[in-house]
């Protein structure tokens, strides 16, 4: 099955998915190792490891596309890429659509903020009218060339518009054909509930460890009807933790590996980026 399939698959099952986000392609590959379905491309990721910059439209089209691309090359597992506002207006994003899905995306998240866009869960951000994002939705429709690319479309207007108007676009972005309806920046139990009961599609919640939106257990979001839930910082606030405490052991012990708990071992990166099999192709080949 291809990766766009199996990924429209499992957003339109009654399970809810559950995809991490990846900011790399190691990060990617231990989402897969750990046995999620799908990679949510986290914005706020990327542009943290790739530029130590926060999540505010600095990162730019090549730099995201360059990214998803390897994470999408290093996985067995269906990547959803970050499209942010489709880098332009509805041309621009016709041409973005188009070169995720050719890198090996099976989906792109696009959202209705004004360039330059802010993370979801930031103060201040405004939105384009209902009717531009309308037209980069035709235009990302029209631009994929598999049917079951999946565009996640992601409007910002509950923050600057409230609930009603969020549910509004939510509900047009889908009739325009958005594979997945995805409110970000909920601020309320019953926002949830109702985002979910009132749009006529598959909708996606995003929950930031100390973020706006509630933290649901994953069975409350089931029992809700979300369809997915991304969780797009869980893996870099680990590794920026794992990263703090190990460097702080370093400089106080003056000894690598002194305090091994924080490490992985190295057989466990060698066995996680495929060096064994590397390795035993070289003999094959006579390398």
């Amino acid at each position: 099955m291809r990766k766009t399939t199996r990924l429209k698959t499992l957003i339109e099952a009654p399970e809810l998915l559950v995809m991490p986000g990846a900011y790399d392609a190691l990060s990617a590959k231990l989402i897969e190792e750990a046995g999620f379905d799908a990679v949510q491309g986290s914005g706020f990721g990327i542009a943290a490891s790739h530029l130590g910059l926060p999540d505010i439209g600095i990162l730019g089209f090549r730099e995201m596309l360059d990214r998803t691309r390897v994470m999408a090359g290093a996985v067995d597992i269906p990547v959803m890429a970050d499209g942010d506002t489709g880098f332009g207006d509805a041309a621009t994003t016709w041409h973005v659509v188009r070169e995720f899905e050719q890198a090996g995306a099976a989906g792109i998240n696009l959202e209705d903020q004004v360039m330059p866009k802010r993370c979801g869960h930031f103060a201040n951000k405004e939105v384009i009218s209902m009717e531009e994002m309308l037209g980069k939705l035709r235009a990302a429709v029209d631009a994929r060339q598999d049917k079951d690319f999946v565009i996640n479309a992601r409007t910002d207007a509950l923050q600057t518009h409230g609930v009603d108007e969020a549910i509004r676009r939510g509900n047009a972005y889908a009739e325009i054909g958005a594979t997945l309806i995805f409110v970000d920046g909920i601020e309320t139990g019953d926002e949830v509930k109702r985002v979910i009961k009132e749009i006529k599609a598959p909708v996606s919640i995003n929950m930031l460890e100390g973020g706006r939106t509630p933290m649901f257990t994953f069975a409350e979001l089931q029992d809700l009807g979300a369809a997915r839930v991304s969780c797009p910082i869980t893996t870099i606030l680990a590794a920026m933790k794992g990263v703090k405490q190990a460097l702080k052991s370093l400089k106080e012990t003056g000894a690598p590996g002194s305090e091994p708990d924080f490490l992985a071992g190295f057989s466990e990166i060698r066995e996680c980026v495929g060096a064994p099999e590397i390795e035993a192709r070289g003999r094959e080949y006579g390398g």
